[in-house]
């Protein structure tokens, strides 16, 4: 796992350097943070219980190449556009909510669905393109008060660590675990499965920038993070069995961010 981590970083730092020595560019950093919302198998799907409840926290490190110099001024791409590179980590806990934990709180699969939880960590290695309709990059840059807004798209290496557990006992006996989740799925033993691993996630997301200074940008944006795999909540009930959960996960984050002009 360490050596993918590396090997991502190295190609990232890579391709900036090159973009650096060709280009006059502009470099900002800055830190990201807020709440996270986790889609997964724990919970009815819609249900806002579900949404509000699966939940967590999340903390990132950003890096912008900004194209917009006084060399580079001319070109469209470079008055709109930014390339940001992101370290990011996020964690969140989860459960089961909705009809099914709710309907018969004294039979034996609610109660075995309301024992159960689960927690996820997920470490982000990526890039992303972010878009800036309105407001020429070199213009906003001498506005301070302003507002500009942005929509961005991406990529990530996702690194998860899964876990699984019950309050009752141990997942796996019939006694304490939900009928569906014991059945085959997907490679593993069961439809559960307390595990790290590797996923590739796209991002969709938009948000605005706030110009404080010259030097110093608020941000606020709020962006959807669909993985790959269904195993990053350590649940994935077997697909040709249990219909309703055929999607994989997800999460939204709601970020707020400082950004810093480093004046390279």
């Amino acid at each position: 796992m360490f050596k993918q981590i590396a090997l991502v970083f190295f190609t990232l730092f890579g391709i900036t350097t090159v973009s650096h020595a060709q280009l006059n560019l502009a470099h900002e950093i800055g830190v990201i943070f807020g709440p996270v919302t986790f889609q997964s198998d724990y919970g009815q799907r819609n249900n806002f219980d579900t949404n509000i409840g699966n939940n967590g926290f999340g903390v990132g490190i950003v890096h912008f190449l900004n194209f917009s110099s006084n060399a580079n001024r001319d070109y469209y791409f470079n008055e709109h556009f930014k390339l940001r590179s992101e370290l990011s980590f996020s964690k969140a806990s989860l459960k089961h909510f909705g009809e099914w934990v709710e309907r018969d709180p004294g039979a034996i699969d609610t109660q075995q669905l309301r024992a159960m939880s689960g927690k996820t960590s997920v470490l982000n290695i990526g890039t992303q393109v972010e878009f800036f309709p309105f407001i020429k990059i070199h213009d906003f840059e001498y506005s301070p008060g302003t507002f500009n807004p942005y929509i961005s798209l991406g990529v990530m290496a996702s690194f998860y660590n899964a876990e699984a557990s019950s309050s009752l006992g141990v997942l796996g006996d019939p006694a304490v675990t939900y009928p569906k989740y014991l059945n085959p799925s997907d490679g593993r033993q069961y439809g559960f499965s307390s595990e790290s691993g590797f996923a590739v996630s796209a991002l969709v997301g938009a948000g605005v920038h706030y110009k404080l200074n010259e030097m110093n940008d608020l941000m606020f944006e709020i962006r959807y993070q669909g993985f790959s795999s269904d195993w990053v909540d350590g649940l994935n009930p077997n697909k040709d069995i249990s219909k309703e959960n055929k999607s994989n996960d997800s999460q939204v984050w709601f970020n707020f961010g400082y950004v810093y002009y480093l004046e390279f």
